[in-house]
């Protein structure tokens, strides 16, 4: 049971990511049965409205693959960082409630600010300016540095990479 708890804890994000891609799917499989129904019958309104009702299982399926992609491709990138020994240490001030408090995080924001902007081409300083967002709670700013870190990563040689 304590192998269990702790298998839980340790996978708990895997966890709910592959409850909801599964509860997605579903309803994506089911939106193609039946826009596949409306596609069949004989009235014009009704097969508009099938065509259209394809269209959401495809734009949901899209997004749920890129959204898989990106969490892995991050994950990949957190993992190297880890092993370097180059991840940002979490050791902010927090609320009782355990939210990181603003400001002591717009001023470490500032220090991997400066790093990205020396380093433009290193994703691994584009990884730390998107968890510095993150904690500044700026989550759109670090999405868009995490695609950047990702990016870079992709197009650097594989050794150096690594």
């Amino acid at each position: 049971m304590a192998k269990a708890l702790t298998a839980w804890k340790t996978n708990r994000t895997k966890i709910w990511v592959g409850a909801v891609t599964l509860l997605l799917v579903f309803y994506l499989v089911v939106s193609f049965q039946r826009s596949l129904l409306l596609l069949g019958d004989a009235n014009l309104t009704a097969k508009a409205l099938g065509v259209a009702y394809l269209v959401l299982p495809l734009i949901g399926a899209w997004a749920l693959v890129r959204e898989l992609l990106f969490g892995a491709r991050t994950e990949k990138l957190a993992q190297i960082l880890e092993a370097e020994g180059g991840l940002p240490e979490d050791n902010l001030p927090r609320t009782p409630a355990g939210r990181i408090i603003r400001e002591a995080a717009d001023l470490e924001f500032e220090k991997y600010r400066v790093e990205a902007e020396a380093a433009p081409g290193d994703w691994r300083s584009w990884f730390r300016l998107s968890c510095a967002y993150d904690a500044a709670g700026d989550r759109k700013r670090a999405r868009a540095a995490m695609r950047d870190a990702v990016r870079l990563f992709r197009a650097a040689p594989k050794a150096a990479a690594q």
